[in-house]
């Protein structure tokens, strides 16, 4: 049975590389994979691949810079083309991209089944094209394999049951099978990433919370791998800046940062779930979040985009007390269960065709 894989951000290669590990134990898959392009940046996409001994994709789509509909529609035709062309019987994609629905859309016009890794989630704004992009693809997909028992329950509120399977967390088996050092930095830290349009593409709110960094740069060194958008934004602006700035980090290089920082300022929604493997303290600069376990638990707290806002949870956060002890993400076999249960679908579906 032949799987194509869809690609395109940086999560993404990361959470295929311990799935497509899994799919070359059984030996009536077959998995192709398609890089979409959306991160063209070489430390955004290509190291991940390095990183993890993954083998290239057979398609190289080579989309980005384009606006989001643009985007989206472009990915569809192509790849559309190419699964005419190698006629899976099913299509895999990961998270919330627009390589995420594209992949999705391109599949299920052509009655291909999609299997969702990471369903369920829902931020409830509707203003992030993520949140379109996981409504739509976990409301056409074939199976829904959630990383939380929280969004199995936001999948049956929406009236999804079929094909619901909770699996735990590729993340945290990833994560789980990383060697790292805890005493690799001498000196104590604060690790930022911010690179959400929301908080980069308005000069007022970014200029706020570059500010909000330097004030806690004041206190503790705060070290900023610099996404590719935020760094444009930077440059733009020419705001000046006096914490830590690098390039872009691998995900080996990233977790050792993690499980080193005092604590972790971002607006990722994966690197909180990371930094909760790492036992390290997040504020998320979000209005909200679809790692909502993460904020009952109060290992990591929601933080407006302003300078006194990120001050003020720095200062909360750097007092607190939190326990990193719950299992919400599984216990390390998520990859191996999504691959049995595609299998399974298989064996299960060819009997009705």
């Amino acid at each position: 049975m032949k799987i194509v894989t869809i690609l395109g951000a940086r999560p993404q290669f990361i959470k295929s590389s311990i799935v497509s590990k899994a799919i070359k134990k059984f030996s009536e898959l077959e998995e192709i994979s398609i890089h979409t392009g959306q991160h063209f940046d070489e430390n955004m996409s290509n190291i991940f691949f390095e990183q993890f001994q993954m083998p290239k994709p057979l398609y190289n789509l080579n989309i980005n810079k384009n606006n989001h509909g643009e985007m989206t529609g472009l990915m569809l035709d192509e790849i559309e083309k190419i699964l005419i062309k190698e006629n899976p019987q099913g299509v895999l994609v990961y998270g919330d991209t627009n390589s995420t629905l594209a992949g999705s859309l391109a599949a299920v016009k052509l009655n291909i089944p999609i299997f969702h890794v990471e369903a369920g989630l829902r931020s409830y704004n509707r203003s992030m094209p993520e949140e379109i992009n996981r409504i739509l693809t976990d409301h056409i997909s074939s199976l829904l394999f959630c990383p939380t028992e929280n969004a199995v329950k936001i999948l049956k509120k929406e009236g999804i049951e079929n094909g619901v399977i909770y699996s735990g967390d590729v993340m945290y088996d990833l994560f789980i099978n990383q060697s790292s050092n805890k005493s690799l930095y001498n000196n104590p830290f604060v690790l930022a990433t911010i690179h959400r349009p929301s908080n980069t593409d308005n000069p007022k709110v970014l200029n706020e919370i570059i500010e909000g960094l330097e004030e806690i740069n004041s206190k503790i060194k705060v070290i900023l791998p610099l996404h590719p958008r935020t760094k444009k934004k930077i440059k733009e602006l020419d705001l000046s800046t006096s914490f830590t700035i690098i390039p872009p980090l691998g995900y080996k290089e990233m977790i050792n940062y993690l499980i080193n920082a005092e604590l972790v300022i971002t607006d990722s929604g994966g690197l909180q779930k990371e930094a909760f493997f790492s036992k390290t303290k997040c504020i998320t600069v979000r209005s909200e979040t679809e790692w909502v376990e993460l904020i009952d638990s109060g290992a990591n707290i929601l933080c407006e985009s302003s300078k006194k806002a990120i001050c003020d949870a720095f200062n909360k956060m750097t007092l607190k007390k939190c326990d990193f002890s719950p299992k919400f993400y599984g216990k390390g076999k998520a990859a191996i269960k999504i691959v049995k249960s595609i299998s399974s679908f298989f064996d299960t579906t060819k009997f009705q065709n």
